[in-house]
């Protein structure tokens, strides 16, 4: 009974989140456009360089337009939470902070899926992109386990408008834009300055970035991406757990401190 209560209560963030969408609709169909027009412009630079440069710059803006999606979901349902005037009744209604963040990371998944997939059909039809080549089967899987590791950092950044109400949410961004930075999204890491390279390493975008042009690009099995793919499953597999750890820390500070309120 328990278990379907909380399944339950699941289901009722993600409709909630989804809710949050309706009515500020007007604000996703601007992000839409602007996410759109982005992976186009991008898309468009590579254009004298040849297909396969396009279809290497397009496939970091589409990879990164969904990670950035599960962390911002993620990582700012503190601040939306604060923005909606609910976060001392969220975080005092008696139902595990586990149940809350995955109907976050539930709804971030399939939010940023179908972003994707609208991102991905405008930008084929108006740079004529052709897929015959991907193995887009390896592909999805490298996506979706690639996913678990951001919502591991996103659980982290979480942590940061708990802790402060009033930058908080803003230094989410700064710890964004170093992965963005380093895991060569519209570059190759070697491209780095010698003494930012190793960071590349710890950013789980890198290895993501490589999987998926590897099967977008050249075909690749998923067989042969299985080294990849384990190591993101590795990485989503600790950093989720540490991340709720961390976030219920956070939670205990935040409420001894007075800080769960709905201004800053």
């Amino acid at each position: 009974m328990r278990v379907k209560t909380e399944i339950v209560s699941t289901l009722g963030f993600l409709e909630r989140n989804l809710s949050l969408v309706r009515r500020y609709l007007g604000w996703e169909i601007v992000f839409m456009t602007y996410n759109i027009v982005n992976a186009l412009t991008i898309g468009f630079i590579g254009v004298t360089q040849g297909k396969q440069f396009v279809m290497y710059l397009t496939i970091g803006a589409l990879v990164w337009g969904f990670l950035s999606v599960l962390f911002h979901e993620i990582s700012e349902s503190v601040a939306w939470e604060r923005w909606e005037g609910t976060i001392e009744y969220t975080f005092m209604a008696p139902i595990h902070r586990f149940t809350q963040l995955f109907g976050s990371c539930l709804f971030a998944i399939v939010y940023g899926l179908i972003r994707t997939v609208l991102i991905l059909f405008f930008v084929a039809l108006f740079l004529g992109l052709s897929l015959k080549q991907a193995n887009l089967g390896a592909a999805l899987v490298v996506l979706v386990v690639s996913g678990l590791s951001f919502i591991g950092l996103g659980l982290v950044a979480a942590i940061l408008p708990l802790m402060s109400t009033e930058k908080g949410a803003q230094a989410t961004h700064i710890m964004e834009a170093v992965i963005l930075l380093v895991s060569g999204v519209y570059y190759d890491v070697s491209v780095l300055p010698k003494w930012l390279q190793p960071l590349s390493a710890f950013s789980p975008a890198t290895y993501s970035l490589r999987a998926l042009r590897g099967a977008l690009l050249e075909g690749k099995s998923l067989t042969e991406l299985w080294p990849t793919v384990l190591l993101l499953l590795a990485i989503g597999v600790l950093l989720i757990p540490l991340g709720l750890i961390a976030f219920n820390q956070a939670e205990i500070y935040a409420k001894r401190t007075g800080k769960l309120k709905r201004n800053g």
